[in-house]
This record gives structure tokens, sequence and C-alpha cells, in this order.
């Protein structure tokens, strides 16, 4: 026996969990503002300092390095993820070693590390092409450099393996049979493949890296963090001038975040989602 429920009316289910959640996110949110709005914060003073020449050029040496340092870590990256995957004991040995090593330590220690390098070598010499103190060579740039960009090609080797991995190996054996070199193989098939992979977890590290060179305030190089700091130094303005590093930080990152989506669908065209 069937029964007609066609005339019945139709009840949408109420979700009261869902209103629940959003009062109580709303209510947090307005508490949130609140409380700055109320506290010791001179707005005033973020205005000011917002577009000041030591903010200003500390944004731009913030975006440089990351820049070079991101550099640095594709170049390495590539390199050892395709050591890590040579049939070469050796090869396969030292990258796995290189990965271990910068993973495995913190980046403020590596950057410490390659900023007191003078301590273990004195004088950095190429016979017959140069002969300097390491402690003029290792500036605050060139030892942030290192740091981050060494460690970043640690990571970067295990996202460029990854993608390598995902492209068919009947690729390579189809580049094989007509006469292509492992390199030109890797160059030309391989690599234009692995970069929808590669791409979306290279711009992430790219954004953390932005990011990640607040770290080099530690030894004395001018990002924006540390121009802040020298600020708030003298003014006692320590929240204001921390604002300012914050809205700096989330402009450069948004900006970043809007060209990783451009450059994603840029590679992605054509492939069926």
């Amino acid at each position: 026996m069937s029964l007609d429920v066609a005339h019945l009316p139709r009840v949408a289910r109420k979700h009261y969990g869902r209103y629940v959640a959003a009062v109580v996110v709303v209510a947090v949110l307005v508490a949130i503002v609140v409380s700055f709005a109320g506290g010791q914060i001179e707005w005033s003073v973020v205005g000011q300092y917002l577009t000041t020449r030591a903010i200003l050029t500390g944004v731009v040496n913030t975006f440089v390095m990351a820049v070079f340092a991101m550099i640095v870590g594709l170049a390495l990256g590539v390199l050892f993820a395709v050591m890590r995957m040579s049939r070469n004991p050796v090869t396969r040995g030292v990258s796995y070693l290189y990965t271990w090593i910068f993973r495995g330590t913190p980046q403020l220690l590596q950057l410490f590390l390659w900023f007191n390098l003078a301590l273990v070598f004195p004088y950095f010499v190429i016979p017959g092409i140069v002969e300097a103190r390491t402690v003029d060579l290792m500036t605050p740039f060139v030892a942030a450099l290192l740091g981050l960009g060494i460690c970043q090609g640690a990571y970067t080797s295990e996202v460029v393996r990854g993608g390598i991995l995902s492209v068919d190996h009947g690729q390579t054996e189809a580049a094989q049979a007509i006469g292509m070199t492992r390199f030109q193989t890797l160059r030309r098939i391989v690599l234009p493949q692995a970069m929808r992979v590669i791409l979306p977890p290279i711009g992430n590290e790219f954004i953390s890296m932005v990011k990640l060179t607040s770290l080099a305030s530690a030894i004395q190089y001018q990002e924006v963090l540390h121009s802040a700091q020298n600020i708030y130094y003298a003014n006692n303005r320590v929240m204001e001038l921390l604002f300012v590093a914050t809205f700096w930080y989330l402009i450069v990152v948004s900006l970043l975040s809007l060209g990783q989506l451009v450059v994603e669908r840029r590679f992605s065209r054509g492939v069926k989602r």
C-alpha cells in the first residue's frame, strides 16, 4: 500500500546549529573590533608611518629578499630533486643528506650560522681569483639570502620531485624511444607537465618566504619588520608600528596570491576538471 505525499507541503529544514555558530562568530568579531577600538592605540600614528621612507624601504627589501631567496631555492630544488631520482647512489645520498640537514634545523639557527661563519672560516679564498675576509663578505643580506634560499631548496626539492613523479612514466619512455636524451626529456617533456602539480605548492612557498624574511631582522637585515622595530625603539609606539608592518605584509601577500591564481590558470588551460 503506497501513500500519496505529493499534496503535502514542503517545509525547509531548520539548521539551528548554523544560526548559533553564525551568532557566536559575529559576537567574537564584534568583541575583537571593540577591544581594538577602545584600546590604547593611536591610529593616527599608524597612518602617519604607513608611507614613511624607512617603512617603504623595508617593504622593498622584504620583496627583494623573498624573490632572490626563492630563485636560489628553486634552482637548488630542481637540482637536488633530479639528483634524488638519479640511479647513482652517491648523488642520491648527497641529495638526501642535504634535505635531511636543512629541513631538520630551524631557519633562524641557519641564519645565525651563516652570519657568524667568519668565526669558523676567517678568510674566503679562491686561489688566483679572490681572497677576502669572510666578515666583510657575509653581510646581513648575503647571510639572509644563503640561510633562507638554501633552506628553501630543501623543501622545494621535495615539491619538484613529487611533480616529476606525477608525470606518467610512459612519457619518458616515448621520449627516449625517439632518441631524446635524459636532459632533453626532462626539460621538454617532464617538467612542462609537472608544472601543473608543482606551481600551487611553489606559490604557497613563495608566500611563506615573504613572511620568513622577518627572521632576517635578527641579523640586522633591514626588511619591513626590522624597520618598524627601529622606529618603535625610538618613539615607543610598539603596537602602532607592528600594525604598520602587518598592513604591508598583508598587501604583499595578497598581491602574490592574485599573481599565483593567474599563473595557475595559465598552466591549467585545457585540463579537464
